[in-house]
């Protein structure tokens, strides 16, 4: 995986937040190759020179802010900022990250066709040697939100993460999920399903397929083509077969975008970890019904907090690995 060297700039601001607890937030940027990486360190309060235990908090698929939005949603849910300062409530920093091209990571875009899956894994391996090289803090555990949780496993395996939680995260390959999704369509015929098959194996091998139908233009379009490339090399269950540090995978009854399934696949993937199903949340970490306008209505929604349990459960599970021993 190529490495860039860097340097570090911090920006410091100290916030108030609800219930008179406070907190610390610093915006911390990373140059790379064609621009700056930047991100979020939120920091408990506590003593001067106190030494933290932290959490790298990476976000889902698609065009998705540091804070779990995503630009394709007409309003703010914020659950990875409300993760944030859940850690924080329970003595535990984080960093949280906008991707290249987005926010504060805005220099450091790409051209689509320049863009590979790889891309967020190195940059995701970056920030996790930031931390690491910061004697503020005592150890370091990742959180994968959907697609980050894929992206975390993979950095997990190279890096000396003490603990990761996989939330809401897919079991299943892109191919595998995007083969599915158009055999599930009735109106699909098979012989549309064997071509697709057929563009994906080309595309698993590293090839361009430049003959694509008017009706994959968009799924397969060869400015994407190396993305998915990339991204077709790795498969959830393999990837999490792979860690030995403590793990957990935590997912809702009320998700509409990630199921059970991938639950119990990831869990036995990897027996060790442990599973957690949080009745009535969804895929943005909120209560939710299972009715899906009911529930994408919460996607926009700033005001309506973390599910309490899950709120419970992970801040728990990051503060019994985390620990330091005395």
């Amino acid at each position: 995986m190529k490495k860039f060297a860097f340097s570090y700039l911090i920006f410091a601001l100290t916030l108030s937040v609800s219930n008179a607890q406070s907190y610390q937030e610093e915006e911390v940027i990373l140059p790379v190759e064609n621009g700056n990486l930047g991100g979020i360190i939120i920091l408990p309060e506590g003593k001067k020179r106190q030494k933290f235990p932290v959490v790298m908090i990476i976000q889902g698929s698609g065009p998705t802010d540091k804070d779990g939005n995503s630009i394709g949603a007409p309003g703010k849910n914020n659950a990875l900022k409300m993760l944030a300062e859940a850690l924080a409530e329970q003595g535990i920093a984080s960093l949280r990250f906008d991707k290249r091209g987005m926010g504060l990571s805005q220099s450091a875009g790409k051209q689509e066709q320049n863009l590979v899956f790889d891309d967020f894994v190195s940059d995701a391996s970056l920030w996790f040697d930031y931390l690491s090289s910061q004697k503020r803090f005592t150890k370091v555990g990742i959180a994968g939100h959907s697609q980050g949780s894929l992206i975390g496993m993979l950095v997990a395996q190279e890096k000396s993460a003490s603990v990761f939680v996989s939330i809401a995260g897919p079991s299943l390959g892109i191919g595998e999920t995007i083969m599915g999704q158009l055999k599930s369509n009735p109106a699909n015929p098979p012989a549309i399903i064997d071509e697709a098959k057929n563009i994906m194996d080309e595309l698993k091998k590293g090839n361009k397929v430049s003959d694509i139908p008017s009706y994959f233009a968009s799924l397969f379009r060869p400015s994407i083509q190396p993305f998915i490339s990339s991204w077709l090399k790795y498969d959830p269950q393999e990837e999490f077969k792979k860690l030995s540090i403590p793990s957990m995978v935590v997912n809702g009854t009320t998700d509409i975008q990630v199921t059970m399934d991938d639950a119990n696949r990831l869990k036995a993937a990897n027996p060790d970890a442990r599973m957690i199903i949080i009745d009535g949340m969804n895929h943005v970490l909120k209560n939710a019904p299972k009715e899906r306008n009911a529930n994408i209505a919460t996607y926009s929604n700033p005001d309506l907090p973390l599910n309490p349990d899950f709120k419970l459960v992970v801040t728990s599970f990051f503060k019994e690995h985390l620990a330091t021993t005395k």
